[in-house]
């Protein structure tokens, strides 16, 4: 390999660090004398110096020989293919800038950038174009090897589509730079980069162009503090920021440096339009409080709106200290009628719903914001207490009124098709082949049905872990060494980590599910371990590739578009986007509503709840489930009784019903009972036996049984709530019911205290009353 160059990184300054050892002759460095000038015009096309075509003794060399020792130690370090046009460049290259100086009258150690850069050109045709005809173009890239080591020329982007590879080979030796390039790759190959074999597009011209910027082809030299150095130097491209952080992680795991900085995106704007004081003290809340950082800039958000409307309404105050009951009172008024970008920053994304009435949901996050806040403040002791918040920023009921379980489910139809396209996913569905930097299908299909089958945050299913499945059958753990075949009905155990509301957990998810992971399991590259910022732990992530973790918001960007597309269906439907967090609560809705259902408690379980209001949330009874719960309530059955109903056909033939003759018999088991408003009597359901009463066992009830033309019919009668009871409850309601009616009179106008009933009486209702017949 080839030693690294004895100069500071990123020298400019000839005249201050010369980058090689060999310097020239301190005596008049910048300007040529007028000797150097007539041997250079004397010389000619002779100053490309090709073998065999120029005399090394003529006495013109020895007068230029200041301006060609630096160029010809240059040169013998260069490395060059053994190839007759690349040697012939090398030439033409000295050539060249000998032959500029002698137009500017400057020694090649007094150029400027612009100086190299006007000679070598922004592209391979002005370079042509500027140079005599005789220069062959591959001494172009020779010029820019020169630029780099004489004057520490780095503006290497300026140059059109030039190649740093090439560069680094020339300058350091083709040897070392493919050694560490290989080092770097195979770390990254194994992290589950497509990295090519040899020279890979992405990677080979970052790790060249930190090489130039840091002057040596070590990895070793490839420090901490010389990354932070790379990172923040003007000549580094900002297309390089990605390869850039990969090559850093890799030289880490190697041992060279730390860890880059995870990159930050989406910082926090500053607060605008809003006294300083109440800024400090918002940022100083902001930097101690123990939220998560998602809610802590959600918070921060809020606290400034109210900021903007302290210095609209109430410019007189500043600071936290000040506020009081009435403070409190008019920003909670000024919440209930918060309109979309009123006091905001900006509203960009909003633009549409601009003007509108914010949803009460919102209301309530601002006066909980606003809550957090004094109630910090006042615990900290950094205000004094002089209003609780919990009491003077409550939510007034009217918007707690419109707050309630509303879980966002997909149509039935809509998701069928979204289980019918995960599980039908191909690559081609997926971005898998656009560049190299895509994930492997294997890895968006299990992410696909994990997001499917599992009912997850999408938190939670960005942090499984490696073995989060585990199988069970007949009750017993199946070990993972163990050679025993999986019975169909095994069950699929997922284990769920630390989420947003409760610990670690273990939930059954369908088989399918578990032999998607396990699959991804066997091809995923071995990662390093990766941090897991909700309990502080460094694990295996089972969904991480190229030492990185895939992003939470990768479902809803790219898997969730791509199965919808696949599907045939919207990415919106009346209920809004599809996200990863609506499949929650499809999931559980159907479960709850399923032929077997799951209670709530189970849910609960199932989707790692803390309280069952919780879980309210996300289950939603369907309205056909609700209509099939109604009619196996049999609520009209319940107050409604049939009773069989004997008419007498003779009797309305001949006209007799006409003249007052009984014509219809209510069958009560033991007799018959001629009212014909028998539905309206109080003691239907204990018969009194009043003189419309005929007993089956007289002989008239005997004769009416035997008669032909009699016509069988059922008669619905409503009943009471005492009734009912009777019917529902037995004995004890029937007894309660006969005690009420002892003075009822019955439709002859005789009570049945009257008439003499006998305690046994009260058991013939029980038989007396016949249910439907189908």
């Amino acid at each position: 390999m080839t030693a690294p160059i004895e100069a500071p990184a990123f020298a400019t300054d000839a005249e201050s660090s010369w980058p090689w050892p060999v310097q020239p002759d301190r005596y008049d460095l910048r300007e040529l004398t007028n000797r150097e000038r007539e041997a250079l015009s004397s010389l000619g096309t002779g100053l490309r110096r090709y073998p065999g075509s120029y005399d090394s003794r003529a006495p013109q060399w020895k007068i230029v020989r200041r301006l060609l020792r630096p160029l010809d130690d240059v040169r013998s370090s260069l490395w060059c293919p053994d190839d007759g046009s690349y040697r012939r460049g090398v030439d033409d290259a000295i050539a060249l800038i000998l032959l500029r100086c002698a137009e500017h009258g400057r020694t090649v150690w007094a150029w400027s950038a612009e100086d190299w850069l006007v000679l070598i050109g922004t592209s391979a045709r002005r370079f042509k174009a500027n140079v005599p005809g005789w220069a062959v173009g591959t001494a172009r890239p020779y010029l820019a090897a020169y630029a780099y080591l004489l004057s520490g020329f780095t503006e290497f982007d300026r140059l059109g589509g030039f190649q740093r590879l090439p560069l680094a080979w020339r300058v350091f030796g083709k040897p070392g730079v493919d050694e560490a390039q290989e080092q770097v790759a195979q770390v990254l190959r194994g992290w589950g980069y497509r990295i090519e074999d040899g020279i890979d597009a992405r990677i080979s011209p970052v790790l060249c162009q930190m090489f130039l910027l840091n002057r040596s082809p070590m990895l070793q030299d490839l420090t901490t503090e010389a990354f932070d150095r790379i990172r923040q130097h003007p000549d580094l491209p900002d297309r390089y920021a990605g390869a850039f952080y990969g090559i850093q992680r890799a030289v880490a795991a190697l041992g060279y440096c730390s860890a880059p900085p995870t990159p930050f995106r989406g910082r926090m704007p500053a607060i605008e339009g809003v006294s300083r004081s109440w800024v400090e003290w918002v940022e100083r809340w902001h930097a101690t409080s123990t939220l998560s950082p998602k809610v802590r800039d959600s918070n921060r958000s809020v606290l400034s709106k109210i900021g903007r409307w302290l210095a609209a309404e109430h410019p007189e105050i500043t600071e936290p200290s000040q506020w009081t009951r009435q403070t409190c009172a008019a920003w909670v008024a000024a919440v209930d009628k918060l309109r979309v970008g009123d006091y905001a920053q900006r509203i960009r994304g909003h633009e549409k719903r601009a003007g509108q009435p914010v949803t009460p949901h919102t209301k309530t996050g601002y006066l909980k914001a606003a809550r957090a806040f004094f109630r910090d403040m006042q615990e900290w002791e950094w205000i004094p207490r002089r209003f609780d918040p919990v009491r003077a920023l409550a939510t007034p009921r009217t918007i707690v009124a419109m707050l309630g379980p509303d879980p966002r489910v997909i149509a039935d139809d809509i998701w069928a098709k979204l289980l019918w396209a995960g599980l039908n996913v191909g690559p081609e569905d997926l971005p898998t082949s656009q560049n190299t930097l895509r994930y492997p299908f294997e890895l968006l299909r299990v992410l696909s049905l994990t997001w499917l089958f599992s009912g997850l945050r999408s938190d939670e299913i960005a942090r499984l872990r490696v073995g989060c499945i585990r199988w069970q059958h007949d009750g017993f753990p199946i070990p993972g060494d163990s050679d025993e075949v999986l019975a169909r009905d095994a069950v699929c155990l997922l284990d769920v980590p630390t989420h947003k509301t409760g610990t670690s957990f273990t939930k059954p998810v369908d088989p399918l599910l578990g032999k998607a992971i396990e699959a991804w399991q066997e091809l995923r590259p071995q990662q390093p371990k990766m941090l897991d910022r909700k309990t502080s732990e460094h694990v295996d992530l089972l969904f991480a590739l190229r030492a990185r973790r895939v992003a939470k918001t990768y479902l809803n960007k790219t898997i969730i578009p791509s199965l919808c597309r696949k599907a045939g269906v919207p990415t919106t439907d009346v209920r809004g986007n599809i996200t990863s967090h609506r499949a929650r609560s499809t999931i559980a809705s159907q479960l709850y509503n399923a032929k077997e259902p799951m209670t709530l408690f189970e849910l609960q379980a199932w989707l790692g709840h803390r309280s069952p209001e919780s879980t309210q949330h996300y289950a939603k009874i369907t309205p056909n489930t609700l209509a099939r719960a109604y009619n196996d309530a049999g609520y009209f059955e319940r107050n409604v009784r049939t009773i069989e109903v004997l008419v007498d056909r003779d009797a309305v033939t001949s006209g007799a019903a006409a003249s007052g003759e009984p014509w219809q018999y209510y069958d009560l088991g033991h007799g018959f009972c001629t009212y014909t408003f028998f539905e309206q009597c109080p003691h239907r359901m204990a018969c009194a036996r009043c003189d419309f009463y005929t007993p089956k066992d007289s002989s008239k009830g005997q004769l009416l049984e035997a008669k032909d033309n009699l016509q069988r019919m059922l008669a619905s009668v409503p009943l009471s709530d005492d009734e009912r009871a009777a019917v529902d409850d037995g004995q004890a309601a029937l007894d309660q019911l006969l005690e009420r009616l002892v003075d009822v009179p019955t439709p002859d106008g005789a009570t049945p205290r009257q008439i003499g009933v006998p305690a046994t009486a009260t058991l013939l209702p029980i038989v007396a009353v016949n249910q439907g017949k189908g």
